[in-house]
C-alpha cells in the first residue's frame, strides 16, 4: 500500500466516525462498526474476513473486560446507594478546612472516580458541591471544577475504571504498573488542573449562587457509612492488584506463591473480592438486605452496556486495522518518521475527543492505531502508552461531551463561563498529563 493511501483510508474513517456520530447522530457502536467495514472493504479484505475480523476484536475485547466492568459497576453502585460518597467528601472536607475546600474537592474526586462513572460522580456530588459553596463562600466554580476534572482524569487514566482498563487490556498493559504510574499522573495533573486553574480563573468566570437549585436533604451524618470502611471498600480492588505487581517485581521467579499470587491479583479475582466485600461494608452491615442487594446489582448494570458495546467495537476496529494490514503498514511509515508513539497516542485521542465529545471513543480509537506500533518500539512499556492515550482523552471536554452540559447546567454558568473554566481545565489536565508521561518514560521501572 502506498502511503498517501494508507494515511487517507485512516483518516478517512476517523472522519466517518465523526461524521456518523456528530452529523447523523449514529450511536458511536454503530458508527465503529461502519468505520470497521469501510476500512475492510476500502483494503480489499475478502469479505468473509472482515466480519470475522470483528467477531473476532469484539469477542478478544470483552472477553475479559466485559466481567470486569460488570463486577466493578457493582462497587460504584454500592458506594452510591449507601451515601459512601458524601461521607467521603464530608470528612475530607472538615479534614482540608472551609479555606482549602477546593483542595479537598480534588481530594473527593480523585478518590470517588475509581469506581463510578464520571457522570454518575459528578451527579452524585452536585448537592454536596453546591452546599459546600454556600458554606465556605467560595466560587462554584473554584468547588466544582476541581472535582470534575478530577473524575474525567481518572475517568481516562486509573483502572478499574472501564475506559482505563479497556486500554490497559488493550495494549497488553501490566494493571498494577498502570494503577501505581497513573497515580503519580493523575495526581499531579488534577492539582495543575483543578485548585491551581481555579484559583486564577475563578475572578473571570461570573456565578449566580442565589439561582442554584437548592439541594437536597441532607443525610445526617450518623446515618452514613464510616469513613476508613468506605475508603477501604473503594481502594480494595486496586489494593489487590498493586499489591500483586508489586509482589512479581520483588519476588523470585519460581516463588511457590507466584500463581497464588497473580490469581488473586487477576482484576477479575480482584473485582469480584471487592464486590462481595463492598455487599458486606457498604450494605449487609449497613442494614439492606440480600432483596436489596440483588436490587442494586441489577440496577448497576444498565449504565455498563452501552460502554461495552461502544469498547467492543473500539477492539473491532483495532483487529480491523490489524488484519487488513493497514496498522501494521501505518506503524512502518510512522517509525521511519521517528514521530513518538506517545505523542501519537496523544494526538489521536484528543483530536478524537474534540470531535466525538466521547472519552471512551477517544481511547479506542488511539488505541488501535498505537498498538501495531509497539512491536517497532521493544523498550517502550505498554503501561507508558496506556496513560498517553488517556492524557489525551481528558482533552477538550466541551459542547460535543455531555459531562460539559453537566457542568454547565448544575453550576448554572454561560456556555462561555464553563469554556473558560471546565473545558480550559480539561486541556491543562490532558498537558500536564502527557508531560508527566513522557518524563515517566525515561525512568527505568
Amino acid at each position: 500500500m502506498e502511503t498517501a493511501f494508507l494515511v487517507g483510508t485512516l483518516f478517512s474513517a476517523i472522519l466517518l466516525v465523526v461524521f456518523l456520530i456528530m452529523k447523523i447522530r449514529l450511536h458511536a457502536f454503530i458508527s465503529l462498526i461502519v468505520a470497521c467495514l469501510y476500512v475492510g472493504l476500502i483494503t480489499s479484505m475478502p469479505l468473509s474476513k472482515i466480519c470475522a475480523s470483528i467477531e473476532a476484536g469484539m469477542g478478544s475485547t470483552l472477553g475479559f473486560l466485559a466481567t470486569v466492568l460488570g463486577l466493578g459497576s457493582i462497587l460504584g453502585k454500592m458506594l452510591e446507594t449507601s451515601g459512601g460518597a458524601e461521607r467521603l467528601a464530608r470528612t475530607l472536607i472538615n479534614a482540608f478546612g472551609k479555606r482549602r475546600a477546593n483542595w479537598a474537592m480534588m481530594v473527593v474526586g480523585l478518590i470517588t472516580g475509581i469506581p463510578v462513572f464520571f457522570q454518575v460522580g459528578l451527579v452524585l456530588l452536585i448537592p454536596l458541591i453546591i452546599s459546600v459553596a454556600r458554606a465556605t463562600g467560595l466560587s462554584i466554580v473554584a468547588i466544582g471544577v476541581p472535582i470534575g476534572v478530577s473524575l474525567q482524569i481518572v475517568h481516562c487514566m486509573l483502572p478499574p475504571h472501564p475506559a482505563a482498563m479497556a486500554i490497559a487490556a488493550t495494549l497488553h498493559a501490566d494493571i498494577g504498573k498502570v494503577i501505581i504510574l497513573g497515580l503519580i499522573v493523575c495526581i499531579i495533573a488534577a492539582t495543575v488542573a483543578g485548585p491551581i486553574w481555579t484559583s486564577f480563573i475563578k475572578k473571570y468566570v461570573k456565578t449566580d449562587m442565589a439561582s442554584l437549585s437548592r439541594t437536597r436533604k441532607q443525610t445526617a451524618d450518623a446515618d452514613l457509612p464510616h469513613f476508613g470502611i468506605t475508603l477501604f471498600t473503594v481502594l480494595l480492588p486496586m489494593l489487590i492488584m498493586v499489591s500483586k505487581t508489586l509482589f512479581d517485581l520483588s519476588a523470585t521467579e519460581n516463588s511457590q506463591y507466584t500463581e497464588l499470587v497473580n490469581f488473586i491479583g487477576n482484576p477479575i479475582v480482584a473485582l469480584l473480592i471487592s464486590a462481595f466485600f463492598a455487599y458486606w461494608s457498604l450494605g449487609l452491615n449497613r442494614g439492606f438486605s440480600m432483596r436489596d442487594l440483588l436490587k442494586f446489582t441489577d440496577q448497576s448494570f444498565a449504565p455498563v452496556a452501552g460502554i461495552l458495546l461502544v469498547i467492543g467495537a473500539g477492539g473491532a476496529f483495532n483487529k480491523v486495522l490489524i488484519d487488513s494490514g493497514l496498522g501494521i503498514k501505518l506503524g512502518d511509515i510512522l517509525t521511519s518518521l521517528d514521530m513518538s508513539p506517545l505523542l501519537l497516542a496523544w494526538v489521536v485521542a484528543a483530536v478524537m475527543r474534540f470531535s466525538v465529545g466521547s472519552a471512551t471513543v477517544a481511547m479506542m480509537t488511539a488505541a488501535g492505531i498505537v498498538s501495531p506500533m509497539l512491536a517497532q518500539y521493544p523498550g517502550l512499556d505498554p503501561a507508558i502508552v496506556a496513560l498517553a492515550v488517556g492524557s489525551g482523552a481528558i482533552c477538550f471536554s466541551h459542547v460535543t461531551d455531555s459531562g460539559f452540559w453537566i457542568v454547565k447546567e448544575y453550576f448554572n454558568l454561560t456556555v462561555e463561563g464553563a469554556l473558560k473554566s471546565y473545558t480550559l481545565a480539561t486541556c491543562i489536565a490532558s498537558v500536564t498529563a502527557i508531560i508527566i508521561t513522557t518524563l515517566l518514560s525515561k525512568i527505568s521501572f
